[in-house]
Order: C-alpha cells, then structure tokens, then sequence
C-alpha cells in the first residue's frame, strides 16, 4: 500500500465535514488545519479545494467586497455521501480491510 496519497485525503475529508456544517473558505480551512497541527500552504490547498467542487461533492460561490474576494465552499449530496462512506470505513472488521 502506498502511503503518499493518505494525507492529503485527510485533508479532503477535514474540508468535507467541517463543510456539512458551514460554508468554509481557504483562509478559514488553513487556520483550522493548523489548529489540529497541520500546516498547509495556500498553494496546496486551493487545488484541494477545487477537486471536489469539480467532482462534485462541494458547491462554491464568490463573494466580492470592494477589491476582495472569497470563495466559500458548502457540501453537497454527493459529498455528504462520501463522508458518510469514509466514516462507515473504520468500523470495517480488520479481518477485511487490508487483507491484499
């Protein structure tokens, strides 16, 4: 099993349930992974937080005020479905999961 794409999975689920909640945007979601000891710079976390927009799972709009911007994030179905999918997975017997 390779181990490089766990990261930022996690990151993708920590957008994701935060987002069931609230809308979220980039600023926000970098202060809030560092509050749980990640950090995560703008550059890797906007193409993050576009992969599942485009797939999907989230919903963005843009709110201007003056010569600022911020685009903020809200879940969709289909993302409440994968976090409900990636939170079922840790209850998996072990016998299952990493059987390969």
């Amino acid at each position: 099993m390779e181990h490089h794409d766990l990261p930022s999975g996690l990151v993708r689920l920590h957008i994701l349930h935060p987002a069931e909640e609230h809308p979220v945007y980039g600023q926000w979601m970098i202060d809030e992974l560092a509050r749980h000891g990640s950090r995560i710079s703008p550059g890797t976390l906007y193409p993050m937080l576009a992969t599942p927009e485009r797939d999907g799972c989230l919903t963005g709009e843009t709110e201007r005020e003056g010569r600022t911007s911020c685009r903020f994030h809200a879940i969709t179905g289909r993302g409440r479905g994968g976090l409900a999918v990636a939170r079922a997975r840790p209850d998996e017997p072990r016998g299952k999961a990493g059987a390969e």
